[in-house]
């Protein structure tokens, strides 16, 4: 049965988006037909790329995928209020254009966040008659009100209700850990309605040949740590374990690539404290970032103890596994469990100094070929199990589930 499908998510390709042309383009090598809903790219920066402009409509095509491009109001800054206009306008256009479409679908997707999104893929469902499933990225309210994002009651109330309404509605809800499953279910979500389906790297950049310019110190263990680099990276942490790496006379290094609100202090913080054995190296283009982590010895994965986070997986956990290198898990929960059954890897406690350098310490003392199984474990896991391909087979069982 050939499958076709609505795919509405308010950020796609040429936005940096998770699940965006990479999602739909295997979706049609796996045989599934695909049309596209979303808006005008403009996301992280708030202003509509060069090349595009805001038009009532515009469509485009890419490898047999068809982009339907909705007006919204571009805004991706700290003000609520235009936040909200951005979100609102875009699930007000998506909603019209998806109910007016004459474009046969059989099932409806919708990425999350926002939940905007999710519920005007509702609405379309609702008019259309066709099932929709939701892919649940983000737990709103939770994140926000975890984040500080948003503080006020009524308003985190007014979510809940209505992400409770789109849960109801919703013919399938896939997630990406147990633990989120888990914690929809206290929220009385019926456990069948739910499937997990862990994320997937950027396979693609990841496998690019294009080398880098960094070169990696040659005469210590390097631990790279790369990607954003804000609060919930919990950089003091990092820049302690190193601290005592130093003093125990570990010849090991951290280097901390990318940037973020967090990165200043911590240069700042290593630079007084002397702690010479952690490099810093700006963000540097996401096609050269395999190369720099192939010339790794380990990778940490690192996230500040909070309960929310045991239910997360950091992205780079999936990007880490498939390099095949050594990973050193400092995230609690399901990250964790990722992580120990591949068996490819050293697990420490999370914000933990103290844990972080005995797991790379631990790594330092192994012989090559006992990192080289670690990595090769890690690897073969990700392309059975979390792959593009592997995660794209499981949302067509979905599909065909909720169709019939």
């Amino acid at each position: 049965m050939k499958v076709k499908v609505l795919l509405l998510t308010q950020w796609f390709d040429p936005e940096p988006t998770f699940k965006g042309l990479a999602f739909a383009k295997e979706l049609r090598r796996q045989n599934v037909e695909v049309e596209v809903i979303t808006g005008f790219p403009n996301y992280p920066g708030g202003k509509i790329y060069d090349g595009y402009k805001i038009k009532i409509f515009q469509k485009d095509s890419h490898d047999d995928i068809t982009i339907n491009r909705v007006p919204l109001y571009p805004n991706h800054g700290p003000s609520a209020l235009k936040r909200m206009l951005n979100y609102g306008s875009f699930f007000f256009t998506s909603m019209v254009f998806g109910i007016l479409s004459r474009q046969k679908v059989d099932v409806i997707y919708a990425y999350h966040p926002p939940l905007t999104t999710a519920l005007s893929a509702s609405l379309i469902s609702f008019f259309r008659r066709k099932p929709f499933i939701v892919d649940i990225q983000d737990l709103w309210p939770d994140t926000l009100a975890s984040t500080g994002m948003l503080t006020n009651k009524k308003i985190l109330n007014t979510l809940n209700y209505l992400c409770n309404f789109v849960y109801r509605r919703a013919a399938k809800i896939v997630v990406l850990s147990p633990g989120f499953k888990a914690k929809l279910i206290s929220r009385g979500v019926p456990e069948e309605k739910i499937e997990v389906i862990y994320n997937w790297c950027d396979e693609e950049n990841l496998r690019s040949n294009k080398k880098s310019n960094v070169i990696l110190p040659s005469d210590k263990f390097n631990v790279v740590f790369a990607g954003n680099l804000g609060l919930a990276q919990g950089l003091p942490s990092i820049l302690s374990a190193a601290q005592i790496l130093k003093n125990n006379g570990v010849k090991a290094n951290i280097i901390i690539v990318g940037s973020g609100l967090a990165k200043a202090d911590a240069v700042t913080f290593a630079k007084e404290n002397n702690i010479d054995n952690v490099i810093f190296l700006p963000r540097v283009p996401i096609t050269e970032i395999g190369d720099i982590l192939q010339q790794a010895d380990a990778l940490l994965v690192h996230l500040i103890k909070d309960d929310l986070f045991t239910i997360t997986i950091p992205s780079r956990t999936q990007a880490y596994l498939a390099c095949g290198k050594p990973i050193v898990m400092a995230v609690d929960g399901d990250a964790a469990d990722l992580v120990r059954n591949a068996s490819a890897g050293i697990i420490c406690s999370s914000d933990s100094p103290i844990s972080i350098s005995s797991g790379i310490e631990q790594l330092t003392l192994l012989s090559k070929n006992e990192l080289k199984e670690m990595g090769e474990n890690g690897a073969k896991y990700y392309y059975s199990e979390l792959s593009l391909q592997e995660g794209v087979k499981k949302f067509i069982t979905i599909f065909k589930k909720v169709i019939q």
